[in-house]
């Protein structure tokens, strides 16, 4: 098997920056509650797509942001406009690409 590199969400680093807005990195730490697990450079690497927040640091974004973690890594789904969202959000099909449907269980 080769080692090829996985698919990184190209959009990811655009929304942390709208879910961070006016907040300085240092806030934002202290609202996802990772003061003393998270530190301003990382937040500016995965800002900057330098650096792919772990699993668990998604989860403190989607939360903050009130939406599901799947509207952060799919590139087809866009953020509310109104954040954070109340009740938690889907998100939105992509204005530019259109959502894939997803296929139903029966």
């Amino acid at each position: 098997m080769g080692r090829r590199s996985r698919k990184r969400p190209a959009r990811l680093p655009e929304k942390l920056r709208t879910i961070r807005g006016t907040m300085s990195q240092d806030e934002i730490i202290v609202r996802m509650r990772l003061t003393g697990e998270l530190v301003r450079e990382e937040v500016s690497a995965f800002e900057l797509d330098k650096r792919e927040p772990p699993l668990p640091i998604l989860l403190r974004y989607g939360d903050l942001a009130g939406v599901y973690v799947d509207v952060l890594i799919d590139d087809d789904l866009d953020l509310p406009d109104n954040l954070p969202a109340s009740p938690k959000s889907p998100g939105i099909p992509h204005k530019r690409t259109g959502k894939r449907q997803p296929s139903s269980s029966k």
